[in-house]
């Protein structure tokens, strides 16, 4: 005989609130899993006018914004190890070249998106990452093609390329109309020119012998112009093109072409100065003549300067040097365990002999942000 046994109320009641428990432990479970790939919004600094939505960030470039896609290249310009990384969380070196975060993810975090930028061709991206967007950016690239062909790094058609085949995934993730809308509202960033004018041209001097300074500007001009065209011929709507900062200025071209004294390379500077003229008057060109786009001119090269001739009233001691090793010359696989670095990063506008630090960067950035997102909406 089977006897039916009935449960007491009290009974009932605790095993729903055990379900009730169970239910919350495995949702807050998933939400922790969730945001350890840092797919959880940050809270938006930047605020955006009603009925205006910003889904995803997605930016192409060079070191400034590569946020470990050389980890996975064979190339000198990396930086996935020791002292790179120790102000990250986790004091790790995940191939972001500075000491902590790049503008990159302070882009995200300052608009609320998600907490840091994902590289692309991380083996360990996650599929949920690629809806908020991700960086295509190449530590060494350029606009000029010689410049990622001589350090061997990705150049912007492999970006390009990479793009194409983000889009597939995209696609297959959440649906065409989706996909358009996040390309129609996401920010495009690209970042690039340093390397040319410092690298292949004052430094390897390869272009030097083919072009003079004029000729080799336009050709950069050129270059940034066309991949501004096929970003949005992909379908990408809100596009900003970063100028390029004072290059002469960085501790190593003040070693290389600042003279005895180290001053800052003022033929470097005046190249940059060229181009970011031709490259602003070349995107307000291109405004006409493609409907709909919001191509926005960011000028980095006069606030960062403010930074580097102003250092002291806004909190840096040190500016003519990076905090790694000496910090006039290391960077990349210069600047490495046995270069130790100085003991508080935060006083130096270098982390190493080329980028900016973790500091620098949380000075510069929301302030540029802040200043040129209403051009993008």
């Amino acid at each position: 005989m089977i006897k039916v046994m009935r449960m007491s109320s009290s009974s009932s009641s605790s095993s729903s609130i055990s379900f009730s428990s169970c239910c919350i432990f495995r949702s807050l479970a998933m939400f922790l899993v969730v945001c350890s790939l840092s797919q959880c919004p940050s809270e938006a600094v930047i605020k955006l006018p009603p009925n205006v939505t910003v889904p995803a960030v997605i930016v192409f470039g060079d070191s400034i914004m590569d946020t470990g896609n050389n980890n996975h290249l064979k190339t000198v310009v990396r930086c996935d190890f020791p002292p790179y990384g120790q102000d990250f969380e986790g004091r790790k070196p995940t191939g972001r070249f500075g000491n902590g975060i790049v503008p990159s993810d302070l882009l995200v975090q300052e608009l609320g998106i998600k907490k840091y930028l994902p590289a692309y061709v991380d083996p360990n991206l996650h599929p949920n990452e690629l809806p908020t967007g991700v960086c295509f950016a190449s530590g060494g690239s350029g606009f000029d093609p010689m410049t990622p062909k001589i350090v061997s790094v990705l150049s912007f058609s492999d970006q390009l390329r990479l793009f194409k085949e983000y889009l597939g995934k995209l696609k297959a993730k959440v649906g065409k109309e989706r996909t358009q809308f996040i390309l129609e509202n996401a920010i495009f960033l690209v970042v690039a020119g340093s390397d040319d004018i410092a690298n292949t041209y004052f430094t390897v001097r390869i272009r030097k012998l083919q072009y003079d300074v004029p000729a080799y500007t336009d050709l950069m001009v050129n270059s940034a112009s066309d991949f501004v065209k096929e970003l949005y011929g992909l379908g990408a709507r809100r596009i900003g093109v970063f100028s390029t900062p004072p290059i002469g200025c960085v501790p190593s071209q003040r070693t290389l072409g600042g003279g005895l004294l180290r001053q800052c390379a003022e033929e470097y500077n005046q190249a940059a100065i060229l181009f970011n003229s031709k490259l602003s008057a070349t995107l307000d060109s291109l405004k006409s003549r493609l409907p709909n786009s919001r191509l926005v001119y960011v000028d980095i090269y006069n606030p960062l300067l403010d930074l580097i001739q102003n250092h002291n009233k806004y909190g840096f001691e040190y500016v003519e040097k990076g905090c790694c090793g000496t910090g006039a010359i290391e960077v990349a696989i210069l600047c490495n365990p046995l270069s130790p670095p100085c003991e508080n990063p935060a006083s130096h506008v270098f982390w190493d002999s080329y980028h900016p630090s973790d500091a620098a960067y949380k000075f510069l950035v929301p302030t540029l942000l802040q200043k040129n997102v209403n051009s993008f909406i």
